[in-house]
């Protein structure tokens, strides 16, 4: 069954912007004309594709076309630029990252290839793999090794955290030493619902967590590490974020050399492993100058 490219894209535009409205933006036609183009491609599949609310978002059926309207437009490129068929569009390539990462290695990589439009999705590590199995994405980096079907997976090496706090919060906080009752009452960093590093560490401690300890809620990776620096909280940090502030004191450990790695994976799916492949070789090269990579 061969689709119309303009209803794929007003498929695409409504999921990913979230309203008719400003998938007309995108597209820069009328409103009328998305939802015309829409209830087009619903009537050829026969499924509803949109289910349509504040957001609206694509149906399985509608992710499963979104998914081949993406692999199709990057094979296209990727044959008119072999085939020297005029000046090709930029590629618009979507893929899910964390935001430590994103705050540390990825934009290096991003800026080593060309051409590319990148539309990144920002989810927790153990999270975005998700977006991958949804076919919301060509690519991400993950926490999970895999294997996922339809999907290669190579190790990227592991993001090292160190629990850190300024040296005032500590003294206010932890003039007895880092114990699980001083957990339970000294204020802590978290990035979301979905970050459970804080836990993580304070569990590996032998402390517990399963009673929580209150936590101010900051979505930011440069966020957080000023937090700390500020004396807001304490928290788990990229070590490339607070290299410099434990090195100038502004920043301590709170438990000396209790470093917690996460080992991270670039997974994409195979059909356009090809196309992305440059991208596939910046974000290696790139984790390989910032990630703790022994035996990998």
């Amino acid at each position: 069954m061969m689709f119309d490219p303009a209803q794929l894209a007003a498929l695409v535009a409504v999921h990913r912007r979230g309203s008719f409205d400003l998938a007309a933006a995108e597209l820069g036609v009328t409103q009328s004309a998305v939802s015309q183009r829409l209830r087009a491609l619903e009537e050829r599949v026969g499924t509803l594709l949109i289910r349509r609310g504040t957001p609206s978002v694509a149906t399985e059926a509608g992710l499963r076309l979104i998914r081949h309207h993406d692999e199709v437009a990057l094979l296209a490129r990727d044959v008119a630029a072999a085939l020297g068929a005029g000046e090709a569009r930029a590629a618009v390539v979507r893929v899910a990252v964390n935001a430590d990462s994103l705050a540390t290695w990825v934009l290096p990589a991003l800026a080593e290839v060309p051409g590319v439009l990148f539309d990144l999705v920002i989810d927790d590590q153990d999270f975005s793999q998700d977006w991958l199995r949804r076919g919301e994405v060509v690519a991400a980096v993950t926490a999970h090794p895999g294997p996922l079907q339809g999907c290669d997976t190579r190790p990227l090496g592991a993001l090292r955290y160190r629990a850190t706090a300024s040296p005032a919060y500590m003294a206010r906080w932890f003039p007895d030493g880092v114990t699980a009752a001083a957990v339970a009452r000294a204020p802590a960093l978290t990035f979301s619902d979905k970050d459970r590093l804080q836990v993580a560490w304070v569990e590996a401690r032998g402390m517990g967590a399963r009673a929580g300890f209150p936590s101010h809620r900051l979505a930011s990776s440069q966020g957080f590490v000023e937090a700390c620096v500020l004396g807001l909280g304490w928290g788990l940090n990229p070590e490339p974020l607070v290299a410099g502030h434990l090195a100038a004191g502004r920043l301590v450990e709170l438990v000396p050399d209790t470093a917690l790695d996460v080992a991270l994976h670039w997974q994409f799916a195979r059909l356009t492993a090809g196309v992305i492949a440059p991208l596939t070789r910046a974000m290696r090269a790139a984790a390989g100058r910032v990630l703790i990579c022994d035996g990998l």
